[in-house]
């Protein structure tokens, strides 16, 4: 499974951004997906996460209110629209796919997009 991101870039404090990842190779193999992130001398942390066959979503605290993440099964892609975005909002965003391999399960991982907020 390959994933790539786009949609990043510079905003202002209060915009809004969106987010996309696509999705190809084995995409049958993806149940749940998410979006995470990491700021300069941060861990990476989960943004959002949407399960594959119900939808069923969950937020971090943090952005929950603010952000909305969503996927297209048909299209194999996921997006995250991020509103009044602030400036603790700014990090590396990455896309992951959790998946299977046989009885294991394997984790794919975008190469990430920047998201800068200015205040």
């Amino acid at each position: 499974v390959q994933l790539v991101e786009s949609g990043g870039g510079l905003v202002q404090a209060g915009d809004s951004l969106r987010l996309s990842c696509a999705a190809s190779g084995s995409t049958s193999s993806i149940n749940a997906m998410g979006w995470y992130r990491q700021a300069p001398g941060n861990q990476r942390e989960l943004v959002a996460r949407i399960t594959g066959a119900s939808g069923t979503t969950n937020y971090a605290d943090s952005v929950k209110g603010r952000f909305t993440i969503s996927r297209d099964n048909a299209k194999n892609t996921m997006s995250l629209q991020m509103n009044s975005l602030k400036v603790e909002d700014a990090a590396v965003y990455y896309c992951k796919a959790e998946g299977r391999s046989g009885y294991y399960r394997v984790d794919y991982w975008g190469q990430g997009t920047q998201v800068t907020v200015s205040s």
